[in-house]
């Protein structure tokens, strides 16, 4: 059965606004930082959005290295870094938990999914025992596309019963593997999973029982797909192409 407010595995992350040594300088100055004091955490799905320097990622990075993910992503249990670059936000934020832990989770992004394809492959060269690529489908993460690989480890690594936050997982999809992301987060919403994502992508939004938060220079909003900036600007591209690929080539 899906998660709800009374069993969710994350409830809201809090600003700590008193304990900042300074407020001018990133990640600080970030607008979706400055804006921020408390919001919640929808008990299936969250989306993170926003057009690029609003700091949706970095805050996303906080949120998953408060809640016990590697900086660089994979499992609570991956423990491993190839170039040391997450801020220090996540020593400034309250994450409050729920009742119940997750079973299982994965912090998934875009960036730097080579290094954890990379260490998945030191593990079982290192050890004797099962290969930790059996349960991303079993060929290497190297092997495949970009988009092959993430789609795997989505496929066959995510078990359910779990917290999964996930950044700007589209950048490696079609769009037809952004639809079938859509279902297989819905099976996974079944059996008891929460999802925080970053995206750019109207697709993945489109999950019916979430709440987005749009970041912006005005602050973080909270809106209905067909209100983000996202779907809009890319309704009014489809809807009348020729006319705004006039503008854009006649500026």
């Amino acid at each position: 059965m899906p998660l709800t407010k009374t069993d969710q595995y994350v409830r809201n992350v809090k600003l700590l606004r008193q304990n900042i040594p300074y407020i001018n300088r990133y990640p600080f100055d970030l607008p979706a930082i400055q804006s921020l004091d408390v919001f919640d955490f929808h008990p299936q799905v969250t989306y993170l959005i926003g057009e690029n320097g609003m700091g949706k990622s970095t805050l996303l990075e906080a949120i998953a290295i408060a809640a016990g993910f590697n900086p660089e992503g994979g499992t609570f249990n991956f423990n491993f870094s190839t170039h040391d670059s997450h801020s220090i936000l996540e020593e400034y934020l309250r994450v409050v938990k729920g009742v119940r832990k997750p079973k299982d989770g994965f912090f998934l992004r875009a960036e730097t999914y080579y290094n954890v394809a990379t260490h998945i492959e030191k593990l079982d060269q290192d050890s004797g025992g099962p290969r930790i690529i059996d349960h991303f489908g079993g060929t290497s993460l190297h092997e495949q596309s970009h988009g092959e690989s993430f789609f795997a480890a989505f496929l066959n690594r995510f078990r359910g019963k779990g917290l999964y936050i996930m950044d700007e997982p589209e950048a490696a999809l079609s769009p037809l593997r952004q639809l079938s992301m859509l279902s297989r987060i819905h099976e996974l919403v079944q059996q008891d999973s929460q999802f925080i994502i970053a995206t750019h992508s109207p697709v993945l939004m489109a999950y019916p029982n979430s709440i987005i938060y749009e970041f912006s220079q005005d602050g973080i909003q909270e809106k209905e797909l067909e209100h983000t900036n996202h779907y809009l600007l890319l309704k009014q591209f489809f809807d009348d192409k020729e006319r705004i690929l006039h503008h854009l080539f006649n500026e």
